[in-house]
C-alpha cells in the first residue's frame, strides 16, 4: 500500500484510441472505487497530431492525466517502431518514479507497452495484464503479448481457452481470473447511438450496402503491407459504401494512409476517419452491414453485432473467433466472392442467436474488484511451475 496515501495506488498506461476503448469502463470503475487513487499516464499514438490527438478524449470524459509521455516518432519504419520503445521507457521511468503505483495495469499486445513493463520490472511495480492468453500470429503482437503475460503478476483473460493458455505458461492458476473483453462493457453499459445520430456525427448519409474497412500492417512481415495489394484491388470493386478507420502507429502506416487516401479520391461514396472515439465506432459496428480488414475489432467486438465480418490474411490468424467471421486469404478475388457472401442473406440466417466468447459485457467490475482488493505483500513473487522431472520426485518420493 502506497505511503503517501491510505488508497492504494492503481496506475493505467494506454498508448492510443484502440486500447482506451477496452480501458474505459475499467477506469470509471477504478475512478469510482473508495479505496482506489487512480493515475492514468499517456503516450505513443495519443499524443500525436497525426493520429487524432486522442489525448483529448481522455480529458473530455473527465479522466486527469498524470503523465503525458512524448514518445512516437513519426516514422514508417520497424527502426522507428525500436526508437519508440527506447524513448517511451526514459519518459516512464521518471514518471512512474514520481507517483510509484501499488499496481500498473497494461492491457493487450501493443509493442509500446514493452517500455511500461520494462519500467515496472525495474522499479518492483506489480504488473497487472488484460487480455493475455489470445493469439495473433500474424502480427509481432504475439510475442509482446505472451512476454507481457510473463512478466505480469495479475491476469485478466477474455475466454475460458485464453486463461488456460496463461495457466500453461507456468502462471499460478488463482492470479488468472477470466473477465472477459473489457470493450464489450460498452454495449451494456454505454448509449449507442441510433442511425440518424451516428449519420450527423459522422456527417454522412448511410446508405446499404456499407463495409467498414479496419486494415492494419502486418507486422510479422519483413513487408508490413505485403497483404495490402489485394484488399485494395477487391476494394476498388466491391459495391456500396466503405467507411476507413486510420490504422495503427506501426511501420508502414503512413503508405497505408497515403493508399487509402487514393482509393478515396478516385472510388465514390469512401469516407476516411483519422479517430473515432468509443461511442461512434461501436455504433458503427451496429449500423454497417459488413466489416472487412484485419483488426482484432472484427474478432472481438463485432460478434456482440452478429456483425459479418470478412477476416483478411494471416494477422488474426489462430485467435478465438464466433461463425460471423469469414476467413479468407490475402487474394482480390477471394475477398471479393468472401464480401459477397457476407452481404447474402443466407450468411445472415446463419449468424441468427449467435454469441461473443468474448464475454458479456461485465469485465470492468471484475477487474476493479481484483485491483483493488489483491493482497500485495508476496505479490512480486511467483511461484515457479514444477517441472515434469519433479512432479515424477514428488510421486515416487
Amino acid at each position: 500500500m502506497s505511503t503517501s496515501s491510505s488508497k492504494r495506488r492503481i496506475g493505467v498506461i494506454t498508448t492510443s484510441r484502440a486500447d482506451y476503448s477496452h480501458l474505459y469502463w475499467p477506469l470509471r470503475e477504478l475512478a469510482a472505487h473508495p479505496q482506489v487513487e487512480l493515475a492514468v499516464f499517456a503516450l505513443g499514438a495519443h499524443l500525436s497530431p497525426e493520429f487524432g490527438s486522442t489525448l483529448k478524449e481522455i480529458e473530455r470524459d473527465g479522466f486527469s492525466i498524470q503523465a503525458r509521455i512524448e514518445c512516437l516518432l513519426s516514422s514508417d519504419t520497424d527502426t522507428g517502431m525500436a526508437k519508440t520503445i527506447g524513448v517511451a521507457i526514459l519518459g516512464l521511468a521518471d514518471a512512474l518514479t514520481a507517483w510509484r503505483p501499488d499496481i500498473l495495469l497494461l492491457i493487450a499486445d501493443r509493442y509500446e507497452m514493452l517500455a511500461p513493463a520494462s519500467v515496472a520490472l525495474a522499479l518492483r511495480i506489480p504488473i497487472a495484464h488484460i487480455e493475455g492468453g489470445e493469439v495473433s500470429q500474424g502480427a509481432i503482437d504475439d510475442q509482446v503479448r505472451n512476454a507481457l503475460t510473463k512478466l505480469a503478476h495479475i491476469h485478466f483473460t477474455s475466454t475460458p481457452t485464453a486463461r488456460r493458455r496463461v495457466i500453461a505458461m507456468g502462471e499460478e492458476p488463482g492470479r488468472v481470473h477470466r473477465a472477459g473483453a473489457p470493450s464489450l462493457d460498452h454495449l451494456r453499459r454505454s448509449a449507442l447511438l441510433d442511425r440518424s445520430s451516428l449519420e450527423a456525427r459522422l456527417g454522412v448519409t448511410l446508405t446499404a450496402p456499407v463495409l467498414l474497412v479496419a486494415w492494419h500492417p502486418v507486422t510479422i512481415l519483413r513487408d508490413t503491407n505485403a497483404e495490402a495489394d489485394a484488399l485494395f484491388a477487391a476494394l476498388a470493386e466491391v459495391p456500396g459504401q466503405l467507411v476507413f478507420v486510420f490504422p495503427n502507429s506501426d511501420a508502414g502506416s503512413h503508405a497505408l494512409i497515403q493508399r487509402t487516401k487514393a482509393l478515396a479520391a478516385t472510388r465514390p461514396h469512401t469516407h476516411i476517419y483519422v479517430n473515432l472515439d468509443a461511442i461512434t465506432y461501436w455504433s458503427l459496428l451496429g449500423q454497417v452491414d459488413a466489416m472487412v480488414g484485419n483488426s482484432s475489432s472484427g474478432i472481438m467486438e463485432a460478434a456482440s453485432f452478429a456483425l459479418p465480418v470478412v477476416n483478411v490474411g494471416m494477422r488474426q490468424q489462430g485467435r478465438e473467433r464466433a461463425h460471423n467471421v469469414i476467413d479468407v486469404s490475402a487474394e482480390a478475388p477471394a475477398i471479393h466472392a468472401a464480401v459477397h457472401r457476407a452481404l447474402s442473406p443466407e450468411f445472415k440466417e446463419a449468424r441468427r442467436g449467435m454469441t461473443n466468447p468474448y464475454g458479456d459485457g461485465t469485465a470492468a467490475k471484475t477487474i476493479a474488484h481484483v485491483l483493488a482488493t489483491v493482497p500485495l505483500d508476496g505479490l512480486l513473487i511467483k511461484q515457479p511451475t514444477p517441472s515434469p522431472e519433479e512432479k515424477e520426485d514428488v510421486r515416487g518420493f
